[in-house]
């Protein structure tokens, strides 16, 4: 049976400039992350890591190519082919980056619930999912402290369960464990693999630290403008 799609790109193109400033990002680069899949993404400062992401996550425009997320095509050669890029993000994406941006003035639960309660459910609802996803990332009982009484690897845990609690089907992770120490980033990358199997959701970390690749099952590496993918079997969860 072939693994379902979680995100597909295809001939990406991304140039800032014209003319003498014109600058090539990315040409013609292609990638596939199946559901339940998570992969690491990584390449030199400056080659293209974090406009990728943002331009899988709906947020940067392609300057040429296709994306898919599951099975909605979301860029179409030059233009986005769903009516509002805004839904998309709130519903089908989780992102994580390298500081948490938990909002200082709303407690963790508040924090978890905001995407939900955004997206049009109902209180109660969204109440249940976020500690659902406390619980299951072992921080419930951290549930009505405010983000400034946590530790770092707590704050990070309450960001991933607020990436989840939209339940989306893919998430973006930028730089995730850079602000955390060799044994807490290795908790978190565990984490994220876990995640993936367990919820079936595709994940795109990018990282500099080496350390952490066999813990993914793909590596994607930007060359020469385009994306070169390695399928390895990631380390086992322990």
């Amino acid at each position: 049976m072939a693994s379902e799609v979680g995100i597909k790109a295809q001939n990406i193109t991304k140039i800032f400039g014209s003319g003498e400033s014109e600058v090539r990002v990315l040409e013609n680069a292609s990638l596939e992350v199946a559901k339940g899949e998570f992969a690491a993404l990584v390449a030199p400062s400056g080659a293209g890591k974090t406009t990728l992401l943002m331009m899988l996550g709906c947020v940067e425009k392609p300057t040429s190519g296709k994306i898919w997320l599951g099975d909605e095509l979301v860029w179409d050669e030059n233009r986005w082919s769903v009516p509002d890029t805004r839904r998309i993000r709130r519903e089908m994406i989780g992102f994580i980056f390298q500081a948490h941006y938990l909002i200082p003035f709303l407690n963790v639960i508040e924090n978890v619930k905001l995407i939900p309660l955004t997206n049009g459910w109902p209180d109660e609802k969204a109440k249940k999912k976020a500690m659902e996803l406390l619980d299951y990332l072992d921080v419930a009982d951290k549930c009505d402290a405010m983000p400034s009484q946590l530790s770092g690897g707590q704050n990070q845990r309450v960001a991933i369960a607020r990436a989840l609690s939209n339940e989306p089907q893919i998430i973006l992770a930028d730089e995730p464990t850079a602000a955390l120490d060799m044994q807490r980033a290795v908790s978190v990358v565990k984490m994220l693999r876990e995640i993936a199997l367990e919820r079936n959701v595709a994940i795109i970390m990018v990282t500099h630290d080496e350390r952490l690749l066999p813990y993914c099952d793909k590596i994607l590496s930007i060359e020469n403008r385009k994306v070169v993918t390695t399928t390895q079997d990631a380390k086992k969860i322990i």
